[in-house]
């Protein structure tokens, strides 16, 4: 069946982010929704815009027969091969079709010089978790939590604010290659 989608994928031009982010944050936000009832954008717009701008970001979108169904951002280090994938989704409509792994598939044919893969996704995400440990071959390696916080997470500008729900609990998948 995946041999059989033209998945493809297409850098994401500077014009294109607002409605990159909207239909980024519309694919993030029904599991938030549904689990804790919130309508805040998941991620925060700073965050989306941080990630398009850091060094290394190589930003697509997944495009099926001409369609754009998802997107992803990607942290490529040309130098250690050890790469993220930093934010990945496949819009709602387009679910349960086998899109998400045929565009992982291309994102690993697009850079088959990596050594390792990382992601992260949120502890309530049971269909991510799924999707990257049985579909794509990933490893929970590490479990963020407030017994245990990521040093890499950048921390709240405003502490007294609540947290965004499932933000700071979360788990880091890797895939070893070669």
């Amino acid at each position: 069946m995946l041999e059989k989608l033209n998945i493809k994928l297409e850098q994401v031009d500077l014009a294109e982010l607002p409605q990159f982010t909207k239909k980024l944050q519309e694919a993030f936000s029904i599991a938030v929704k549904e689990k804790f009832g919130t309508t805040d954008p998941i991620p925060s717009e700073k965050e989306v815009q941080s990630s398009f701008h850091s060094e290394g970001t190589a930003t697509y979108h997944i495009v099926l027969n001409g369609k754009r169904v998802g997107g992803a951002v990607l942290t490529i280090d040309e130098k250690t091969q050890h790469n993220s994938l930093d934010l990945f989704f496949i819009s709602p409509e387009y679910h349960s079709h086998g899109l998400g792994l045929a565009a992982w598939k291309a994102i690993e044919a697009k850079y088959p010089d990596t050594t390792v893969w990382e992601t992260i996704t949120p502890y309530f995400e049971e269909r991510n978790i799924h999707f990257y440990i049985n579909k794509c071959g990933f490893h929970i390696v590490e479990f963020f939590n407030e017994h245990h916080i990521d040093p890499n997470m950048p921390r709240q500008e405003n502490q007294s604010a609540e947290p965004v729900p499932g933000t700071d609990t979360y788990f880091r998948f890797e895939k070893v290659m070669k």
